[in-house]
């Protein structure tokens, strides 16, 4: 039976390059001198260190940009938490780097599969949502669907199976 993976996993290796080449970057800027702006990236967090909030969005807008050149969507990043004080006028902010579907998310995704009236079905498997179907035609109808539908995230389909 036809069957595909619908996945949310950004390229780690990517992601930690553009961690790396921000950091050069904050190294090497004008505004930058002197202080103690930096990266730091830990399994799936990244924290962003700087003296100020506006250091603190500049350094953001730095890491969006080298991301952006490196292919790796911006949406996997999960920027809700709050910029903390820290000693002295120094600030953090973390950012957590999505990947594994989220419960509610898979249910959502279940839900328009099984609203589509597409003859799919979808299980929950982990941070994974497998889709299968009778025809192959059926299951690209259902990829069309769930990028038109799911944009808050970034999904990739693997493990296409015939």
């Amino acid at each position: 039976m036809p069957s595909f993976d619908t996945v949310l996993e950004p390229d780690f290796v990517e992601v930690r390059n553009a961690v790396d080449q921000s950091n050069k970057e904050i190294g090497t800027r004008f505004d930058f001198k002197g202080s103690s702006a930096k990266i730091e990236l830990k399994d799936k967090d990244l924290t962003l260190y700087a003296d100020s909030d506006f250091q603190i969005g500049q350094v953001m807008d730095i890491l969006v940009a080298k991301l952006a050149k490196r292919n790796v969507d911006v949406r996997f990043l999960d920027t809700s938490a709050k910029v903390e004080k820290i000693g002295g006028d120094k600030v953090k902010q973390l950012v957590k780097v999505k990947a594994g579907i989220e419960s509610d998310l898979a249910k959502k995704i279940q839900q328009l599969i099984k609203g589509s009236k597409l003859k799919v079905q979808a299980a929950i498997q982990g941070d994974t949502v497998r889709v299968s179907g009778a025809k192959r035609d059926d299951l690209q109808a259902a990829i069309a669907l769930l990028r038109k539908e799911v944009t808050e995230v970034p999904l990739s389909f693997t493990n296409f199976r015939d």
